[in-house]
């Protein structure tokens, strides 16, 4: 799918992801995303991270956001790079199982848009 335009003449990347949830680990993760450290939100937001969203279907979680600036690679380095975000995720990773068929692919796998209606 083609980039959007947000209606000032800034691209907009819709990405969804998909990851599993370890169900003995779901009550843990659920009471961190109901308060989400500021320094973790405040680096999404400055690396054009807008309308983020995860949500949970049984053991699944499914994750949705859109990417309002123009270099998607360096904002996700920078995102990486965060220290505070690098505990948050040393903090969520043992709650979560990767569906990745090989090392080399992201934690969250990126599914691809099928349809969209505004």
């Amino acid at each position: 799918m083609a980039p959007l335009d947000d209606g000032n003449g800034r691209p907009v990347r819709r990405v969804a992801s998909v990851l599993g949830l370890v169900p003995e680990h779901a009550d843990d993760y659920l009471r961190h995303h109901r308060a989400v450290w500021p320094e973790v939100l405040a680096t999404l937001s400055a690396a054009n991270v807008t309308n983020y969203s995860i949500y949970r279907h049984g053991d699944l979680l499914f994750s949705y956001f859109e990417y309002r600036g123009t270099d998607y690679e360096a904002d996700m380095a920078r995102i990486a790079g965060d220290p505070a975000t690098q505990r948050w995720w040393a903090l969520m990773t043992p709650m979560q199982q990767t569906l990745r068929s090989g090392p080399d692919e992201p934690w969250w796998t990126e599914i691809p848009e099928v349809f969209h209606l505004d």
